[in-house]
């Protein structure tokens, strides 16, 4: 199978060239510069010149609190974006898995998402990839996916991770959000899940499917796990309530994702967040220390 991934650049997109590369699959990875989603040119040629099988969207405008200010930009990446890549998947007979995320939900249940779940975002971001993914739907309804996941951390990029192993080391004490409750997920996890489901979109597969680690906690009990697998005391990460870091746009409450569809489909059954931070920490610990002067 030929595989194109897009948003290459970022953390999943880069995971998801690694991971298939170690598989022996033929991939080949476009970042924003290579390959702007947004560009009808743009993505005919890209479909031309590498006649993928499977098409993996990892673009998207991830800016939060940006996305308030200018909903329009956020929408042309997120929702024009995915819509273009499927309607030209049609005209070169390629599969499309587009990555999208727990925002699409009200944030404010108290039992897991499943993906029939009822959608309803609170935010410009959420409601630019609920968009994305109608788009998708629609134009290739028979030969798509949708993979929704949650609170990613990486070892290439910005992730909230990456700054607590900064802060521990610059920091007598931090101050961590106790009120907001998630799955955290390690990127290299889904870009795994998102190999397995290539060939079986299409096929056998479609429509949407949650992919984030097994578990459940808070911001501040992910803090916790990062200093003790640092050697550093728990406690000097300290509780606090969403009130202490007001956000333009409003964090979900819950943001923990049902994994029973991933069940159903006999896909690899998620791992436990501690065992996956447990592998992860030391490779985003040595780039963390790389990358700083």
């Amino acid at each position: 199978m030929r595989w194109l991934v897009t948003g290459a650049g970022g953390m999943l997109g880069h995971d998801m060239v690694e991971e298939l590369r170690a598989r022996g699959e033929p991939v080949t990875g476009l970042d924003h510069g290579a390959l702007d989603v947004t560009s009808p040119d743009a993505v005919d040629r890209a479909l031309a010149a590498y006649h993928p099988d499977v098409v993996v969207n990892c673009a998207a405008y991830t800016a939060v609190d940006d996305a308030e200010k200018d909903e329009r930009r956020a929408l042309r990446v997120n929702g024009d974006g995915p819509g273009l890549l499927a309607h030209t998947c049609t005209t070169y007979e390629a599969r499309l898995i587009h990555v999208s995320t727990d925002y699409v939900f009200a944030g404010d249940a108290r039992t897991p998402y499943a993906e029939n779940h009822p959608t309803d975002p609170r935010t410009a971001y959420g409601r630019t990839k609920l968009a994305g993914e109608r788009a998708v739907l629609d134009e290739l309804p028979a030969a798509s996916a949708i993979v929704r996941t949650a609170w990613l951390y990486g070892v290439h990029g910005r992730s909230f991770v990456r700054t607590m192993i900064e802060l521990e080391a610059s920091r007598d004490t931090v101050d961590v959000v106790d009120d907001q409750r998630g799955q955290p997920t390690w990127s290299a996890d889904v870009a795994a899940l998102i190999a397995d489901l290539g060939p079986r979109v299409g096929r056998d597969t479609s429509g949407i499917v949650h992919a984030t680690d097994s578990g459940e906690a808070t911001w501040y009990d992910l803090a916790r796990e990062v200093f003790r697998l640092l050697g550093a005391d728990p406690d000097r990460v300290r509780p606090v309530t969403s009130e202490a870091f007001p956000r333009p746009a409003p964090r979900p409450a819950y943001s923990v994702l049902a994994q029973s569809r991933r069940q159903r489909l006999g896909l690899a059954r998620a791992r436990d967040w501690r065992t996956a931070l447990h592998e992860a920490l030391p490779r985003i610990r040595k780039e963390t220390l790389r990358e700083t002067p």
